[in-house]
């Protein structure tokens, strides 16, 4: 089994590289990946020497690059994306290049290739929001965000591409996802990190939004499940089953970190900000898949590990991140006599 991962130095996609090497003894893995921000070498850095693992620094939207890895893989699992709502709000045309123009290039190399199976690691955000009930994969995509237009569109090409050419296409729409070598903006390492450091933890608006939360190992599995097992030109909804608000899951991390709820500082609301996430996941379970991780447990050994790995977490939250930090939250987080001073400038 050759498979390309593209994206696989970012979160989940590290992740599902050791869960795959450590599931599969057969299993060989290409992992193209353009390095951004969110892109980190130490993520993978256990398994950098395992012979059955080949890493390649490049831009999924480089026809070059993907062409001639792929015609050595026979499986290509794309994770590669531009992820953060916040900024694709503020710069959403590196969202629309990687998550869609990346897309294109990736199936018209695939058709090229002969690619054997393709799957690519979607986002419930494609939905928007529901108010009750979950979205099955029969309903309409609704996306909020430019990210979740952007990632919307990209399945939406790749379906075309399964009715036109027959591409054997599976997409995955995982929910919140946590878990190790989440970048820190994402809001469980953000405000883990945060209040390891005793900072203000900047909640927004009342902090009732809700989300379905996935450990990063089961999210793991259910892409392995439907890259085994998943129906060509099919789409699996992935979620933990575990909703919660976000002042729940503040509280929670404060609580396992015996930190003071003082810490939490409401902050403006997102734009757009969707109000809940909710996916019906019967028809992946179907083909046998369960989450294993309950969310108490889950979350307890995340916080655990961004506890005892500061060596990992404490350089990323500098230089380019700080200047996103301060751009997104400064407003929110600033005292009464800043704001007054800066009302009076």
């Amino acid at each position: 089994m050759r498979i390309l991962v593209t994206g696989g130095a970012g979160f989940i996609g590290s992740n599902f590289v050791r869960y795959m090497l450590d599931k599969h003894a057969h299993c060989r893995i290409i992992n193209l990946d353009k390095l951004t921000y969110a892109g980190n070498p130490d993520n993978l850095r256990d398994i950098e020497n395992d012979p059955r693992y080949r890493f390649v620094k490049g831009d999924i939207a480089d026809v070059s690059i993907v062409g001639s890895l792929m015609a050595n893989v026979d499986i290509v699992v794309n994770f590669a994306a531009e992820t953060h709502v916040d900024r694709s709000i503020h710069e959403p045309g590196g969202f629309i290049q990687t998550d869609v123009v990346g897309i294109y290039v990736i199936l018209e190399e695939a058709r090229k290739h002969k690619t054997r199976k393709i799957v690519l690691v979607s986002t419930d955000e494609v939905y928007g929001s529901i108010e009750k009930g979950s979205f099955t994969e029969q309903d309409r995509l609704s996306p909020s965000s430019p990210y979740s237009a952007s990632k919307a569109g990209g399945e939406l090409l790749a379906l075309a591409y399964y009715r036109t050419f027959g591409l054997p296409v599976c997409i995955t729409r995982g929910s919140n996802t946590y878990g190790p070598y989440q970048y820190p903006e994402k809001v469980i390492p953000l405000f883990v990190t945060n209040a390891l450091d005793d900072i203000p933890l900047p909640l927004y608006g009342d902090g009732l939004n809700v989300r379905d939360w996935l450990h990063a190992l089961d999210h793991c599995s259910a892409i392995d499940l439907v890259l085994h097992e998943g129906v060509p030109g099919e789409v699996y909804n992935v979620g933990g089953g575990n909703e919660r608000t976000n002042i729940q899951i503040t509280h929670m991390i404060l609580d396992l970190l015996n930190k003071p709820r003082t810490l939490i500082k409401a902050v403006p609301d997102r734009l757009g900000h969707d109000r809940r996430y909710s996916i019906d996941c019967a028809k992946i379970k179907r083909l046998g898949w369960r989450p294993e991780q309950t969310f108490e447990e889950g979350m307890r050994a995340t916080v655990d590990w961004y506890a005892k790995n500061e060596w990992w977490w404490r350089k990323l939250k500098s230089g380019e991140y700080l200047d996103y930090y301060k751009k997104q939250y400064a407003t929110g987080l600033e005292s009464d006599s800043e704001r007054q001073q800066r009302e009076n400038e």
